[in-house]
C-alpha cells in the first residue's frame, strides 16, 4: 500500500479570492499553467487539471498510490484579516470534507486554521474533527509573519498534543524575502529556509519539550533542518540562550519529529534515512504542483520492511488510518 501524505487541494474559489484580496497579476504560460503574481513573484499557480478529481484518481491508480492526504498549500488562509480568515478557513475545510466524503476511500483531509485567532482555530478544529472527520491540521511556517513558537499560540499547542493530533507544516513565503528577488526564489529557495527557521524556532523555544505526544511533520524533508543539526547542537553547548528552554541537544528533538520524501533527491533522501531513520519518513510527491511517482522511494537501498514503512506504515501508525 502506498500512502501520499503530502498533496493539495486546488480550490477554484479559493484563488479567485486569493486573487482578488491580494490584487494578484495573473499570468497564462504556454505549457497551460495560470500563475497568481506580486511584486514579480509567484504566489500560487494552478492548471485546468488540478480541478478535475476525476483524474486525479485516475492518475493516482496510475501511479500506484492508494490514498492521500490532502491539506490547503501556501499561502493558506493566513493572507486575509482576522475576520475573513475564519470563513476562508471554514470555506476550504468544507471543499476538502466534501472530497473526502465523495472518496473516502482515497482522500484523508487536513484542516486549515485561522491562526491569526486563536480562539477561532480552537473552534474550527473541534468543527473539522467532530463534523469534518479530519485527521489533523495543516500549519504554515509562519502566518503572515508570525512563527507559532510565540506564546499566544500555546492553548492550541496544548489541545494538539492533549489530542496527539498530526500536524503537517507546509512552508509560506519568509517574513521578509529581501536577497530573494527573481528567479521564483521565494518558491524555491524562501520556502525551504522558512521551514527550518520554524522548527529551529520550535526545538529552541522547547515547543517539543512541553509538548511531547503529537506527531509533527515536515514538508520537503525538513528543509535544510538536517543538514543543520550538528550546528545547532554546537550553540546549545556554546551560548545560554541555546539551552535556555530545552534540556538536551536540539538534534535528539529533530530525531523525534517525521519528515516526508519531498526533498526527492536519492542523497537527500539517504542522508535523512541515515539521521533519523525510515521509521521517521513518509511517502509524499507534492501532487499535483509536483506530482512526483513512487520512484523516489522505490530507488532507496532500503530493505523491504523499510521501505513498506515510509510508503504506508508510518502514515497508518500516525494518522490511525
Amino acid at each position: 500500500m502506498k500512502i501520499d501524505v503530502h498533496a493539495h487541494i486546488v480550490d477554484q474559489r479559493y484563488l479567485d479570492e486569493l486573487s482578488t484580496t491580494l490584487a494578484l497579476e495573473t499570468e497564462k504560460t504556454e505549457d497551460g499553467q495560470t500563475l497568481f503574481r506580486h511584486r514579480g513573484s509567484t504566489v500560487a499557480w494552478s492548471r485546468e487539471d488540478m480541478f478535475d478529481i476525476t483524474g486525479r484518481l485516475k492518475d493516482m491508480d496510475a501511479k500506484g498510490i492508494d490514498k492521500r492526504i490532502l491539506s490547503l498549500s501556501t499561502p493558506n488562509v493566513y493572507l486575509w484579516d482576522e475576520a475573513k480568515q475564519i470563513d476562508m478557513a471554514r470555506q476550504i475545510n468544507d471543499a476538502l470534507a466534501r472530497i473526502c466524503r465523495q472518496h473516502s476511500d482515497r482522500f484523508v483531509g487536513l484542516a486549515s486554521l485561522p491562526l491569526k485567532n486563536v480562539e477561532a482555530s480552537l473552534t474550527e478544529l473541534d468543527r473539522a474533527l467532530q463534523d469534518l472527520d479530519m485527521k489533523g491540521v495543516i500549519i504554515g511556517s509562519n502566518v503572515d509573519g508570525t512563527y507559532l513558537d510565540a506564546p499566544e499560540f500555546a492553548p492550541l499547542w496544548e489541545k494538539i498534543d492533549r489530542l496527539r493530533l498530526p500536524v503537517f507544516e507546509h512552508p509560506m513565503f519568509p517574513r521578509s524575502t529581501d536577497g530573494f528577488e527573481g528567479y521564483e526564489l521565494p518558491l524555491r529557495l524562501g520556502m525551504i529556509f522558512d521551514t527550518t527557521l520554524a522548527a529551529t524556532r520550535f526545538i529552541y523555544s522547547g515547543l517539543f519539550e512541553r509538548y511531547p505526544n503529537f506527531p509533527y511533520i515536515l514538508a520537503h524533508t525538513g528543509g535544510a533542518l538536517l543538514m543543520a543539526l550538528e550546528r545547532l547542537d554546537n550553540g546549545y553547548r556554546l551560548f545560554p540562550d541555546c539551552r535556555q528552554h530545552i534540556s538536551k541537544l536540539p538534534s535528539l528533538y529533530a530525531r523525534r519529529l517525521y519528515y516526508d520524501t519531498t526533498a526527492f533527491g536519492k542523497n537527500a533522501l539517504d542522508f535523512a534515512i541515515k539521521t533519523v531513520g525510515a521509521s521517521q519518513l513518509l511517502f509524499g510527491t507534492d501532487d499535483p504542483f509536483i506530482g512526483a511517482n513512487t520512484a523516489h522511494v522505490d530507488m532507496l537501498d532500503l530493505p523491504d520492511a523499510e521501505k513498506s514503512a515510509i510508503f504506508s506504515g508510518n502514515a497508518i501508525r500516525l494518522f490511525g488510518l
